[in-house]
């Protein structure tokens, strides 16, 4: 389940699904841009990733260490969040649950 606050993370849910991106980087790139100014709260876990055609594949999704309060909220960068879903043709469902 995707949740925003100040940042960004998915939480763990039974049943839940969230859509992304799949990209190929090496752990070097991956170490640079997470030790960026305001990354470094992010963790890598280790997921197994399905895309939407073909076997799932091993994946690293960075998240939060610690999820944002249920109460936290930042609307502005959930509205940008929806738009690029909707540019980039995510399901419309997915893109109206981003809150």
């Amino acid at each position: 389940t995707l949740r925003i606050g100040r940042r960004a993370t998915l939480l763990p849910a039974a049943g839940a699904r969230a859509y992304g991106m799949l990209y190929t980087v090496t752990h070097a790139e991956l170490e640079r841009l997470y030790t960026a100014p305001g990354l470094e709260q992010y963790r890598p876990e280790a997921v197994l990733a399905q895309p939407l055609e073909g076997a799932a594949i091993p994946a690293l999704c960075y998240n939060l260490r610690e999820a944002p309060q249920p109460h936290e909220r930042n609307p502005d960068y959930a509205a940008r969040l929806q738009r690029a879903l909707g540019k980039l043709g995510f399901p419309l469902e997915y893109v109206a649950s981003v809150s």
